[in-house]
Protein backbone atom coordinates (compact mmCIF):
# COMPACT_ATOMS: atom_id res chain seq x y z
CA UNK A 1 0.00 0.00 0.00
CA UNK A 2 1.33 3.35 -1.02
CA UNK A 3 0.54 7.12 -1.26
CA UNK A 4 0.61 8.43 -5.48
CA UNK A 5 1.20 12.14 -6.36
CA UNK A 6 2.33 13.42 -9.31
CA UNK A 7 1.51 15.89 -12.54
CA UNK A 8 0.70 15.62 -16.64
CA UNK A 9 1.89 18.79 -18.86
CA UNK A 10 4.45 20.58 -16.52
CA UNK A 11 7.79 19.38 -15.20
CA UNK A 12 6.60 20.12 -11.31
CA UNK A 13 9.32 18.19 -9.70
CA UNK A 14 8.82 20.69 -6.83
CA UNK A 15 5.47 20.60 -6.27
CA UNK A 16 5.24 16.76 -6.21
CA UNK A 17 8.12 16.79 -3.70
CA UNK A 18 6.32 18.64 -1.39
CA UNK A 19 3.45 17.01 -1.68
CA UNK A 20 5.13 13.47 -1.17
CA UNK A 21 6.23 15.26 1.82
CA UNK A 22 2.37 15.56 3.23
CA UNK A 23 1.99 11.75 3.10
CA UNK A 24 4.93 9.66 4.29
CA UNK A 25 2.52 7.15 6.53
CA UNK A 26 1.08 6.05 3.66
CA UNK A 27 4.57 4.75 2.00
CA UNK A 28 7.48 4.63 4.70
CA UNK A 29 9.35 2.12 3.59
CA UNK A 30 10.65 3.86 0.44
CA UNK A 31 10.12 6.66 -1.77
CA UNK A 32 10.95 7.70 -5.49
CA UNK A 33 10.26 10.05 -8.03
CA UNK A 34 11.08 10.34 -11.78
CA UNK A 35 10.60 12.94 -14.26
CA UNK A 36 9.51 12.24 -18.19
CA UNK A 37 9.32 15.59 -20.66
CA UNK A 38 6.36 17.50 -19.24
CA UNK A 39 5.83 14.80 -16.77
CA UNK A 40 7.07 13.78 -12.85
CA UNK A 41 5.44 10.93 -11.15
CA UNK A 42 6.12 10.31 -7.15
CA UNK A 43 5.54 7.24 -5.30
CA UNK A 44 5.64 6.62 -1.50
CA UNK A 45 5.73 2.82 -0.17
CA UNK A 46 4.64 0.58 1.94
CA UNK A 47 6.38 -2.72 0.70
CA UNK A 48 3.78 -5.64 0.52
CA UNK A 49 4.75 -7.63 -2.86
CA UNK A 50 8.57 -7.55 -3.82
CA UNK A 51 9.88 -6.26 -1.29
CA UNK A 52 13.26 -5.95 -2.02
CA UNK A 53 12.66 -4.94 -5.63
CA UNK A 54 9.67 -3.25 -6.01
CA UNK A 55 11.03 0.46 -5.98
CA UNK A 56 8.44 2.84 -7.90
CA UNK A 57 7.86 4.48 -10.35
CA UNK A 58 8.70 0.90 -12.01
CA UNK A 59 10.34 1.60 -16.04
CA UNK A 60 10.19 -0.23 -18.57
CA UNK A 61 11.64 0.62 -22.25
CA UNK A 62 14.69 2.45 -20.74
CA UNK A 63 12.72 4.93 -18.92
CA UNK A 64 10.18 5.63 -21.94
CA UNK A 65 7.51 3.96 -20.03
CA UNK A 66 6.73 4.06 -16.35
CA UNK A 67 3.95 3.84 -13.77
CA UNK A 68 3.39 4.26 -10.28
CA UNK A 69 0.53 2.68 -8.17
CA UNK A 70 -1.62 2.19 -4.61
CA UNK A 71 -2.73 -1.05 -4.08
CA UNK A 72 -3.06 -4.88 -4.88
CA UNK A 73 -3.58 -6.85 -8.05
CA UNK A 74 -4.61 -10.53 -6.50
CA UNK A 75 -4.44 -12.14 -10.33
CA UNK A 76 -1.23 -10.67 -11.03
CA UNK A 77 0.58 -13.93 -11.07
CA UNK A 78 -1.73 -15.45 -14.05
CA UNK A 79 -1.16 -11.94 -15.81
CA UNK A 80 2.35 -11.70 -15.40
CA UNK A 81 2.53 -15.52 -16.95
CA UNK A 82 0.50 -14.40 -20.28
CA UNK A 83 3.15 -11.56 -20.50
CA UNK A 84 6.39 -12.99 -19.83
CA UNK A 85 6.54 -14.02 -23.64
CA UNK A 86 6.11 -10.49 -24.84
CA UNK A 87 7.78 -8.14 -21.87
CA UNK A 88 11.20 -8.19 -20.03
CA UNK A 89 10.01 -7.86 -16.12
CA UNK A 90 12.44 -5.89 -13.71
CA UNK A 91 10.46 -6.96 -10.44
CA UNK A 92 8.04 -9.38 -9.07
CA UNK A 93 5.83 -6.23 -8.36
CA UNK A 94 2.01 -7.15 -8.94
CA UNK A 95 2.28 -3.34 -9.90
CA UNK A 96 4.79 -4.08 -12.92
CA UNK A 97 1.92 -6.16 -14.48
CA UNK A 98 -0.22 -3.50 -14.88
CA UNK A 99 2.66 -1.71 -17.02
CA UNK A 100 2.96 -4.25 -19.54
CA UNK A 101 -0.73 -5.22 -19.33
CA UNK A 102 -1.48 -1.51 -20.37
CA UNK A 103 1.69 -1.57 -23.47
CA UNK A 104 -0.15 -4.62 -24.68
CA UNK A 105 -3.90 -3.72 -24.68
CA UNK A 106 -4.05 0.06 -23.91
CA UNK A 107 -6.52 1.21 -21.43
CA UNK A 108 -8.52 -1.76 -21.80
CA UNK A 109 -6.03 -3.46 -19.54
CA UNK A 110 -8.31 -2.17 -16.72
CA UNK A 111 -11.02 -4.95 -16.97
CA UNK A 112 -7.95 -7.64 -16.78
CA UNK A 113 -7.26 -6.10 -13.04
CA UNK A 114 -8.68 -8.28 -9.80
CA UNK A 115 -8.09 -5.94 -6.91
CA UNK A 116 -7.61 -2.39 -5.44
CA UNK A 117 -5.75 0.06 -7.15
CA UNK A 118 -5.01 3.58 -7.82
CA UNK A 119 -2.28 3.92 -10.69
CA UNK A 120 -0.59 6.15 -13.45
CA UNK A 121 1.55 5.64 -15.88
CA UNK A 122 2.88 6.45 -19.28
CA UNK A 123 4.26 5.11 -22.44
CA UNK A 124 6.16 7.47 -24.57
CA UNK A 125 3.77 10.37 -24.81
CA UNK A 126 0.57 8.79 -23.84
CA UNK A 127 -0.48 8.59 -20.23
CA UNK A 128 -3.59 6.93 -18.20
CA UNK A 129 -5.27 6.83 -14.81
CA UNK A 130 -7.42 4.83 -13.23
CA UNK A 131 -9.35 3.68 -9.77
CA UNK A 132 -10.46 0.59 -9.07
CA UNK A 133 -14.46 -0.98 -9.60
CA UNK A 134 -15.79 0.45 -6.14
CA UNK A 135 -12.89 3.36 -4.89
CA UNK A 136 -11.35 0.87 -2.53
CA UNK A 137 -7.72 2.82 -2.99
CA UNK A 138 -8.09 6.54 -2.64
CA UNK A 139 -7.31 9.36 -6.28
CA UNK A 140 -7.82 12.96 -6.27
CA UNK A 141 -7.25 15.04 -9.32
CA UNK A 142 -7.31 18.88 -10.04
CA UNK A 143 -6.33 21.10 -13.29
CA UNK A 144 -4.65 24.50 -13.15
CA UNK A 145 -4.91 25.49 -17.31
CA UNK A 146 -3.75 22.72 -19.11
CA UNK A 147 -2.31 20.71 -16.51
CA UNK A 148 -3.32 18.03 -14.49
CA UNK A 149 -2.16 17.53 -10.83
CA UNK A 150 -3.36 13.98 -9.25
CA UNK A 151 -2.22 12.36 -5.46
CA UNK A 152 -4.23 10.12 -3.44
CA UNK A 153 -5.05 12.31 -0.23
CA UNK A 154 -6.73 15.71 -0.38
CA UNK A 155 -4.09 17.35 2.37
CA UNK A 156 -1.80 16.63 -0.42
CA UNK A 157 -3.84 18.23 -3.59
CA UNK A 158 -3.96 21.24 -1.09
CA UNK A 159 -0.74 21.92 -1.88
CA UNK A 160 -0.86 22.68 -5.74
CA UNK A 161 -2.80 25.84 -5.48
CA UNK A 162 -5.91 24.27 -7.23
CA UNK A 163 -8.82 26.41 -7.82
CA UNK A 164 -10.57 22.53 -7.70
CA UNK A 165 -10.30 19.34 -6.62
CA UNK A 166 -12.07 16.47 -7.67
CA UNK A 167 -12.76 12.84 -6.27
CA UNK A 168 -11.53 10.72 -9.52
CA UNK A 169 -14.60 8.57 -9.69
CA UNK A 170 -14.16 4.83 -9.19
CA UNK A 171 -14.43 2.34 -11.63
CA UNK A 172 -13.37 5.13 -14.48
CA UNK A 173 -10.21 5.54 -15.89
CA UNK A 174 -8.79 8.62 -18.15
CA UNK A 175 -6.36 9.10 -21.13
CA UNK A 176 -6.23 12.60 -23.06
CA UNK A 177 -7.65 11.57 -25.89
CA UNK A 178 -10.67 10.03 -24.24
CA UNK A 179 -10.93 11.73 -21.26
CA UNK A 180 -13.16 10.11 -18.29
CA UNK A 181 -14.32 6.72 -19.15
CA UNK A 182 -16.34 4.11 -17.23
CA UNK A 183 -15.29 0.54 -17.14
CA UNK A 184 -17.26 -0.56 -14.09
CA UNK A 185 -21.01 -0.19 -12.45
CA UNK A 186 -22.72 -1.59 -9.92
CA UNK A 187 -24.97 -4.04 -11.53
CA UNK A 188 -28.43 -3.42 -10.82
CA UNK A 189 -30.74 -5.71 -9.37
CA UNK A 190 -31.49 -9.07 -11.07
CA UNK A 191 -35.14 -8.95 -12.67
CA UNK A 192 -35.87 -12.62 -11.78
CA UNK A 193 -33.22 -13.14 -8.39
CA UNK A 194 -32.53 -16.26 -6.85
CA UNK A 195 -34.98 -17.09 -4.02
CA UNK A 196 -33.45 -20.46 -3.25
CA UNK A 197 -32.18 -20.35 0.09
CA UNK A 198 -29.70 -23.52 -0.22
CA UNK A 199 -28.43 -22.20 -3.59
CA UNK A 200 -27.92 -18.75 -2.43
CA UNK A 201 -26.06 -20.24 1.09
CA UNK A 202 -23.58 -22.11 -1.01
CA UNK A 203 -22.92 -19.54 -3.60
CA UNK A 204 -22.28 -16.67 -0.55
CA UNK A 205 -20.09 -19.53 1.27
CA UNK A 206 -18.47 -20.44 -1.74
CA UNK A 207 -17.60 -16.40 -3.21
CA UNK A 208 -16.21 -15.16 0.28
CA UNK A 209 -13.76 -18.05 0.84
CA UNK A 210 -12.73 -17.26 -2.29
CA UNK A 211 -12.16 -13.40 -1.57
CA UNK A 212 -10.58 -13.92 1.43
CA UNK A 213 -7.98 -16.61 0.21
CA UNK A 214 -6.90 -13.85 -2.25
CA UNK A 215 -6.70 -11.19 -0.25
CA UNK A 216 -4.17 -13.16 2.00
CA UNK A 217 -1.32 -12.09 -0.97
CA UNK A 218 1.52 -11.07 0.40
CA UNK A 219 5.47 -11.13 0.72
CA UNK A 220 5.91 -14.23 2.75
CA UNK A 221 8.14 -11.76 5.55
CA UNK A 222 4.36 -9.59 5.35
CA UNK A 223 2.13 -11.01 8.62
CA UNK A 224 -1.25 -10.94 7.62
CA UNK A 225 -4.33 -10.17 10.31
CA UNK A 226 -8.26 -9.25 11.14
CA UNK A 227 -10.41 -7.35 12.53
CA UNK A 228 -12.15 -9.45 15.24
CA UNK A 229 -15.18 -6.89 16.95
CA UNK A 230 -17.24 -10.08 17.66
CA UNK A 231 -20.01 -8.41 15.28
CA UNK A 232 -20.86 -10.86 11.93
CA UNK A 233 -18.78 -9.78 9.31
CA UNK A 234 -15.69 -9.38 11.11
CA UNK A 235 -16.24 -12.69 12.60
CA UNK A 236 -16.79 -15.01 9.25
CA UNK A 237 -13.41 -12.76 7.81
CA UNK A 238 -11.59 -13.95 10.16
CA UNK A 239 -12.52 -17.57 10.90
CA UNK A 240 -11.89 -18.01 7.23
CA UNK A 241 -8.65 -16.38 7.20
CA UNK A 242 -7.71 -18.86 10.13
CA UNK A 243 -8.82 -21.43 8.52
CA UNK A 244 -5.53 -20.74 6.45
CA UNK A 245 -3.23 -19.06 8.43
CA UNK A 246 -2.52 -21.00 11.72
CA UNK A 247 -2.10 -18.53 14.98
CA UNK A 248 -3.85 -15.81 12.73
CA UNK A 249 -3.65 -12.22 14.50
CA UNK A 250 -6.85 -10.79 15.42
CA UNK A 251 -7.88 -7.43 16.72
CA UNK A 252 -10.67 -5.55 19.06
CA UNK A 253 -11.18 -2.52 20.66
CA UNK A 254 -14.16 -0.99 23.13
CA UNK A 255 -14.41 0.59 26.28
CA UNK A 256 -15.50 0.03 30.14
CA UNK A 257 -18.42 2.04 31.28
CA UNK A 258 -18.32 4.18 35.27
CA UNK A 259 -19.26 0.95 36.79
CA UNK A 260 -16.14 -1.26 35.10
CA UNK A 261 -18.32 -3.39 32.49
CA UNK A 262 -16.42 -3.82 29.30
CA UNK A 263 -17.89 -3.00 26.16
CA UNK A 264 -19.86 -5.80 23.64
CA UNK A 265 -17.02 -5.83 20.95
CA UNK A 266 -14.62 -6.90 24.13
CA UNK A 267 -16.50 -9.65 24.98
CA UNK A 268 -17.35 -10.95 21.73
CA UNK A 269 -14.19 -10.67 19.86
CA UNK A 270 -13.06 -12.82 22.46
CA UNK A 271 -15.33 -15.28 22.18
CA UNK A 272 -14.57 -15.58 18.38
CA UNK A 273 -10.87 -15.37 18.93
CA UNK A 274 -10.99 -18.45 21.36
CA UNK A 275 -13.73 -20.28 18.73
CA UNK A 276 -10.58 -19.78 15.95
CA UNK A 277 -7.59 -20.07 18.20
CA UNK A 278 -6.54 -16.80 17.01
CA UNK A 279 -3.73 -14.94 18.66
CA UNK A 280 -5.40 -12.54 20.10
CA UNK A 281 -5.27 -8.37 20.70
CA UNK A 282 -7.19 -6.42 22.57
CA UNK A 283 -7.11 -2.34 23.45
CA UNK A 284 -9.46 -0.89 26.04
CA UNK A 285 -9.47 3.08 25.47
CA UNK A 286 -10.92 5.70 27.94
CA UNK A 287 -12.62 8.65 27.60
CA UNK A 288 -10.05 11.03 27.78
CA UNK A 289 -8.24 9.18 25.33
CA UNK A 290 -11.04 9.52 22.88
CA UNK A 291 -11.13 13.23 23.14
CA UNK A 292 -7.70 13.30 22.81
CA UNK A 293 -7.32 11.86 19.20
CA UNK A 294 -10.31 13.35 17.96
CA UNK A 295 -8.88 15.93 16.20
CA UNK A 296 -5.88 13.93 14.41
CA UNK A 297 -9.11 11.62 13.43
CA UNK A 298 -10.53 14.47 11.89
CA UNK A 299 -7.18 16.16 10.33
CA UNK A 300 -6.35 12.09 9.16
CA UNK A 301 -9.81 11.28 8.17
CA UNK A 302 -10.54 14.03 6.03
CA UNK A 303 -14.17 15.02 6.46
CA UNK A 304 -16.31 16.34 9.35
CA UNK A 305 -19.09 13.91 8.49
CA UNK A 306 -20.61 12.77 12.25
CA UNK A 307 -21.35 9.57 11.07
CA UNK A 308 -18.19 8.66 9.71
CA UNK A 309 -16.32 10.26 12.47
CA UNK A 310 -17.90 8.13 15.06
CA UNK A 311 -16.71 5.14 13.56
CA UNK A 312 -13.18 6.52 12.80
CA UNK A 313 -11.91 6.98 16.30
CA UNK A 314 -12.90 2.76 17.38
CA UNK A 315 -11.16 1.94 14.10
CA UNK A 316 -7.72 4.18 14.97
CA UNK A 317 -7.81 2.29 17.88
CA UNK A 318 -7.78 -0.89 16.15
CA UNK A 319 -5.22 0.29 13.50
CA UNK A 320 -2.94 1.79 15.88
CA UNK A 321 -3.44 -1.91 17.41
CA UNK A 322 -3.18 -3.80 14.71
CA UNK A 323 0.61 -2.49 13.22
CA UNK A 324 2.23 -3.72 16.28
CA UNK A 325 2.20 -6.85 15.17
CA UNK A 326 1.06 -6.91 11.05
CA UNK A 327 1.32 -5.06 7.91
CA UNK A 328 -1.95 -5.89 6.30
CA UNK A 329 -5.28 -6.90 8.24
CA UNK A 330 -8.66 -7.81 7.12
CA UNK A 331 -11.99 -6.40 7.57
CA UNK A 332 -15.52 -6.92 7.27
CA UNK A 333 -16.69 -3.72 6.09
CA UNK A 334 -19.06 -4.20 3.10
CA UNK A 335 -21.31 -6.63 4.33
CA UNK A 336 -23.86 -4.22 5.67
CA UNK A 337 -23.99 -2.49 2.00
CA UNK A 338 -24.10 -5.93 0.27
CA UNK A 339 -26.77 -7.99 2.55
CA UNK A 340 -28.69 -5.17 4.16
CA UNK A 341 -27.39 -4.64 7.47
CA UNK A 342 -28.39 -1.04 8.18
CA UNK A 343 -31.70 -1.05 10.57
CA UNK A 344 -32.89 1.94 8.74
CA UNK A 345 -33.44 -0.33 5.48
CA UNK A 346 -35.73 -2.47 7.66
CA UNK A 347 -38.39 -0.05 6.82
CA UNK A 348 -38.17 -0.20 2.90
CA UNK A 349 -39.76 -2.23 0.48
CA UNK A 350 -38.49 -5.36 -1.40
CA UNK A 351 -38.64 -3.45 -4.32
CA UNK A 352 -36.66 -0.65 -3.12
CA UNK A 353 -34.33 -2.82 -0.84
CA UNK A 354 -31.84 -3.98 -3.40
CA UNK A 355 -31.89 -0.32 -5.01
CA UNK A 356 -30.49 0.95 -2.13
CA UNK A 357 -28.08 -1.89 -1.82
CA UNK A 358 -26.58 -0.47 -5.25
CA UNK A 359 -26.62 3.30 -4.03
CA UNK A 360 -24.39 2.49 -1.10
CA UNK A 361 -22.11 0.46 -2.60
CA UNK A 362 -21.96 2.95 -5.76
CA UNK A 363 -21.28 5.94 -2.88
CA UNK A 364 -19.17 3.52 -0.36
CA UNK A 365 -15.81 5.26 -2.18
CA UNK A 366 -15.36 8.38 0.05
CA UNK A 367 -17.23 7.29 3.20
CA UNK A 368 -17.11 4.04 4.75
CA UNK A 369 -13.98 3.07 2.42
CA UNK A 370 -12.47 6.27 2.60
CA UNK A 371 -12.93 5.38 6.78
CA UNK A 372 -10.87 2.55 6.52
CA UNK A 373 -8.17 3.86 4.11
CA UNK A 374 -7.45 6.64 6.38
CA UNK A 375 -7.33 5.13 9.18
CA UNK A 376 -5.09 2.46 8.32
CA UNK A 377 -2.60 4.07 6.58
CA UNK A 378 -1.96 6.54 9.03
CA UNK A 379 -0.02 3.78 10.67
CA UNK A 380 1.16 2.25 7.78
CA UNK A 381 -1.54 -0.86 7.16
CA UNK A 382 -3.25 -2.01 4.48
CA UNK A 383 -6.69 -2.63 5.18
CA UNK A 384 -8.07 -5.54 3.00
CA UNK A 385 -11.76 -5.78 2.37
CA UNK A 386 -13.25 -8.67 1.12
CA UNK A 387 -17.03 -8.27 0.67
CA UNK A 388 -16.23 -5.65 -1.92
CA UNK A 389 -14.59 -8.33 -4.13
CA UNK A 390 -16.78 -7.61 -7.63
CA UNK A 391 -17.95 -11.73 -7.56
CA UNK A 392 -19.77 -10.76 -4.24
CA UNK A 393 -20.95 -7.70 -5.20
CA UNK A 394 -22.11 -9.46 -8.28
CA UNK A 395 -24.05 -12.14 -6.03
CA UNK A 396 -25.49 -9.88 -3.49
CA UNK A 397 -26.99 -7.96 -6.42
CA UNK A 398 -28.50 -11.64 -7.68
CA UNK A 399 -30.12 -12.47 -4.00
CA UNK A 400 -33.89 -11.67 -3.45
CA UNK A 401 -34.39 -8.98 -1.13
CA UNK A 402 -36.37 -11.47 1.19
CA UNK A 403 -33.84 -13.22 1.96
CA UNK A 404 -31.43 -10.26 2.87
CA UNK A 405 -34.27 -8.94 5.29
CA UNK A 406 -36.23 -11.81 6.39
CA UNK A 407 -39.19 -11.59 9.18
CA UNK A 408 -39.24 -14.03 11.78
CA UNK A 409 -41.47 -14.29 14.42
CA UNK A 410 -42.80 -10.71 13.82
CA UNK A 411 -39.24 -9.46 14.06
CA UNK A 412 -37.21 -8.28 10.74
CA UNK A 413 -33.44 -9.70 10.98
CA UNK A 414 -31.01 -8.27 8.75
CA UNK A 415 -28.40 -9.99 6.93
CA UNK A 416 -30.41 -13.10 6.88
CA UNK A 417 -29.22 -14.54 4.10
CA UNK A 418 -25.46 -14.46 5.29
CA UNK A 419 -26.36 -15.95 8.57
CA UNK A 420 -28.27 -18.38 7.14
CA UNK A 421 -25.60 -19.54 4.74
CA UNK A 422 -22.93 -20.41 7.46
CA UNK A 423 -25.27 -21.63 10.14
CA UNK A 424 -24.14 -24.89 11.05
CA UNK A 425 -20.81 -24.85 9.17
CA UNK A 426 -19.25 -24.00 12.76
CA UNK A 427 -17.35 -21.40 11.67
CA UNK A 428 -17.89 -18.76 14.16
CA UNK A 429 -20.11 -19.61 17.26
CA UNK A 430 -24.24 -19.61 16.83
CA UNK A 431 -24.53 -16.72 19.32
CA UNK A 432 -22.04 -14.92 17.27
CA UNK A 433 -23.85 -15.27 13.81
CA UNK A 434 -26.96 -14.26 14.99
CA UNK A 435 -25.95 -11.69 17.35
CA UNK A 436 -27.45 -8.51 16.89
CA UNK A 437 -26.48 -5.64 14.81
CA UNK A 438 -24.95 -2.68 16.79
CA UNK A 439 -22.94 -0.11 15.08
CA UNK A 440 -18.95 -0.22 15.53
CA UNK A 441 -19.68 2.75 17.83
CA UNK A 442 -22.18 1.46 19.83
CA UNK A 443 -20.52 -2.30 20.31
CA UNK A 444 -17.23 -0.19 21.25
CA UNK A 445 -18.78 1.70 23.58
CA UNK A 446 -18.73 5.36 22.63
CA UNK A 447 -21.39 6.08 20.53
CA UNK A 448 -22.44 9.14 21.78
CA UNK A 449 -19.41 10.73 23.14
CA UNK A 450 -18.39 13.46 20.55
CA UNK A 451 -21.83 14.08 20.78
CA UNK A 452 -21.99 14.97 23.91
CA UNK A 453 -18.66 17.00 24.24
CA UNK A 454 -20.57 18.88 21.25
CA UNK A 455 -23.02 20.34 23.09
CA UNK A 456 -21.24 21.40 26.00
CA UNK A 457 -18.82 23.08 23.06
CA UNK A 458 -20.94 24.78 20.49
CA UNK A 459 -23.56 27.30 20.72
CA UNK A 460 -26.65 27.48 18.82
CA UNK A 461 -26.14 30.84 17.54
CA UNK A 462 -22.26 28.86 16.83
CA UNK A 463 -23.65 27.01 14.77
CA UNK A 464 -25.77 29.07 12.77
CA UNK A 465 -22.58 31.24 12.35
CA UNK A 466 -20.81 28.42 10.49
CA UNK A 467 -23.33 27.02 8.48
CA UNK A 468 -23.96 30.45 7.28
CA UNK A 469 -20.89 31.09 6.60
CA UNK A 470 -19.66 27.82 4.79
CA UNK A 471 -23.23 27.00 2.39
CA UNK A 472 -21.36 24.40 0.50
CA UNK A 473 -20.38 22.15 4.10
CA UNK A 474 -23.56 20.19 5.40
CA UNK A 475 -24.04 20.81 8.77
CA UNK A 476 -26.87 19.61 10.33
CA UNK A 477 -26.22 19.18 14.17
CA UNK A 478 -23.94 20.38 16.45
CA UNK A 479 -21.95 17.49 16.46
CA UNK A 480 -21.48 18.11 12.35
CA UNK A 481 -20.33 22.10 13.55
CA UNK A 482 -17.57 21.23 15.89
CA UNK A 483 -16.44 18.77 13.65
CA UNK A 484 -16.22 21.00 10.67
CA UNK A 485 -14.19 23.40 12.89
CA UNK A 486 -11.50 21.26 13.73
CA UNK A 487 -11.61 19.99 9.98
CA UNK A 488 -11.20 23.57 8.96
CA UNK A 489 -8.40 23.94 11.14
CA UNK A 490 -6.36 21.52 8.97
CA UNK A 491 -7.80 22.02 5.61
CA UNK A 492 -9.31 25.49 5.42
CA UNK A 493 -9.14 25.51 1.27
CA UNK A 494 -12.68 25.71 0.35
CA UNK A 495 -12.20 23.74 -2.92
CA UNK A 496 -11.98 20.53 -1.32
CA UNK A 497 -15.12 20.57 -0.11
CA UNK A 498 -16.68 19.22 -2.95
CA UNK A 499 -14.89 15.85 -2.68
CA UNK A 500 -16.12 15.17 0.80
CA UNK A 501 -18.32 12.31 1.27
CA UNK A 502 -21.49 12.81 4.21
CA UNK A 503 -23.62 9.75 5.12
CA UNK A 504 -26.87 10.01 4.28
CA UNK A 505 -28.16 6.49 5.19
CA UNK A 506 -28.15 6.23 8.93
CA UNK A 507 -31.25 7.08 11.43
CA UNK A 508 -29.34 7.06 14.29
CA UNK A 509 -32.26 6.62 16.33
CA UNK A 510 -33.03 3.51 14.76
CA UNK A 511 -29.42 2.41 14.57
CA UNK A 512 -29.54 2.61 18.35
CA UNK A 513 -32.39 0.77 19.16
CA UNK A 514 -31.52 -3.16 19.63
CA UNK A 515 -33.63 -6.05 18.26
CA UNK A 516 -35.95 -7.45 20.95
CA UNK A 517 -35.22 -10.71 21.95
CA UNK A 518 -32.74 -13.21 20.24
CA UNK A 519 -31.70 -13.85 16.84
CA UNK A 520 -31.22 -17.26 17.93
CA UNK A 521 -34.54 -17.69 19.22
CA UNK A 522 -35.90 -16.52 15.93
CA UNK A 523 -33.42 -18.15 13.42
CA UNK A 524 -34.65 -21.44 15.06
CA UNK A 525 -38.27 -20.86 14.50
CA UNK A 526 -37.59 -20.93 10.59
Amino acid sequence: MCGIAGCFGIDDTQTITRMLDAMPHRGPDDRGIFQHGAAVLGHTRLSIVDVARGHQPILADNGRAGIICNGEIYNFQALRDRLTADYTFATHSDSEVILHLYRQKGPHCVHDLDGMFAFALFDGDNFMLARDPVGIKPLYYGHLHDRLYFSSELGAMSLAGLDQVHEFPCGHYYTPSEGFVPYYQVPPPAQRPMVDVSEAGRRIRDTLDRSVTKRLLSDPRIQVGAFCSGGLDSSLIAAIAAQQIPYLHTFAVGMRDAAGKESDDLKAGRRVAAHIGSDHHEYIFTEEEYYEVLPLVIRTLETYDPALVRCAVPCYFTCKLAARYVTVVLTGEGADELFAGYHYMKRLSPDALNQEVQRLVAGVHNINLQRADRMGMHFSLELRVPFFDTAMIDLAMRIAPDLKIRAVNGAKVEKWILRKAFEGSGLIPDDILWRYKVQYTQGAGCEDLGERLAEREISDEEMARIRKAHPAAVINSKEAAYYFKIFRRYHPQDSLLPSIGIWTGFDFDEEREKISGTMKDAATAT
